[in-house]
């Protein structure tokens, strides 16, 4: 028989024992009720530090970019364009998109504290439009990149140029493009529509519907044998940096000549020139008419200025003939 004390011991410890297993049941949730620990807040300079790499590559793009437009360098042009495709387009699929322009009217535009990089790349986009025009177009777009680079490696017997009167005619298929879109998002809300009008998706290889690579490899044959011919007529985005570039502050210079020379007009791939008038909307800065203006041996401005230095270095070099007094006087 248990002693009275050890009974009263072995009560007391399973009074006890009960209670701590009681105790340790988890709660109906799950797991352990542990107090949670506060986790600090990320503080900007964290995230900034984060994002140094990818705010340090647009930088670094840009500052090709910009230097190849303001040297007016063909070879840099090109170094550029690869750049392009291969960073813009291939590695971080960062393009700028119609997509961009819903979120100006009400549709979700990136974290701006998470995504700094892609804030600065597209105020570069719209700074460079207001100051110079359609810059990105030209040489930043990953797209008009890649078919500049086709344009320029495609064999020029292959190439159709569409009729001056046409491709002016055409031009506003991409406004039309464009208000379309809009009208469809205000009224649907739903940005879905936007691969139907933009092939940027090929360089993220997603969205490989049948559909959408029938309609993107049509586009490329088309391009083989059309210079540009996206980025001319049927880009919505290009509409909307075009309708923007009208209020372009640094426009191309033109020269009194320019009223009766035809030579920049016959030389633009994009269409953007039509007699004395520079047309803001479809010009992409190329360079190739600012080149021209340059060349003392091409443009008229130029040859005339040398041509009439010439006379009046000649008249200068010419003895002057004194008249003999008449010996009649």
């Amino acid at each position: 028989m248990i002693p009275a004390r050890w009974r009263a011991f072995l009560i007391v410890l399973g009074v006890v024992m009960s209670s701590w297993m009681v105790a340790a049941q988890p709660p109906p949730g799950g797991g352990f009720d542990f107090p949670e620990e506060e986790e600090e807040a990320p503080s900007w300079s964290a995230d900034i530090r984060a994002q140094a790499v990818d705010i340090g590559l647009v930088v670094a793009f840009s500052a090709l970019a910009f230097t190849s437009f303001f040297r007016k360098s063909v070879t840099l042009k090109y170094v550029t364009l690869v750049a392009s495709v291969i960073y813009v387009g291939i590695w971080k699929s960062t393009l700028i998109s119609i997509v961009n322009v819903f979120g100006l009217f009400g549709g979700n535009l990136p974290p701006f504290r998470y995504s700094l990089a892609w804030y600065l790349f597209a105020a570069i986009a719209f700074v460079s439009t207001i100051l110079w025009g359609r810059v990105y177009c030209g040489r930043i777009c990953a797209f008009g990149a890649l078919t500049q680079l086709m344009d320029r490696v495609l064999p020029a017997k292959w190439r159709v140029n569409v009729p001056r009167t046409l491709e002016r005619r055409a031009s506003w298929i991409k406004y039309g493009i464009l208000a379309f879109v809009i009208v469809y998002f205000i009224v649907t809300g739903n940005p879905g529509i936007y691969p139907y009008v933009e092939p940027f998706w090929l360089f993220g290889l997603h969205l490989r519907t049948p559909m959408l690579l029938t309609m993107l490899v049509s586009l490329l044959i088309a391009t083989v044998f059309v210079r540009n011919l996206y980025c001319r007529f049927l880009c919505p985005l290009g509409a909307f940096l075009g309708i923007l570039s009208k209020v372009t502050v640094f426009r191309i210079k033109r020269w009194s000549e320019c009223k009766t020379c035809r030579i920049c007009e016959k030389a633009c791939e994009w269409g953007a020139i039509k007699g004395p008038e520079i047309i803001m909307t479809e010009c992409v800065r190329c360079d190739d008419c600012e080149r021209l203006y340059a060349d003392t041996k091409k443009c008229p401005h130029h040859l005339i200025i040398i041509r009439k230095a010439d006379i009046l270095a000649r008249r200068a070099a010419s003895p002057v003939v004194t008249p003999l007094p008449d010996a009649s006087a």
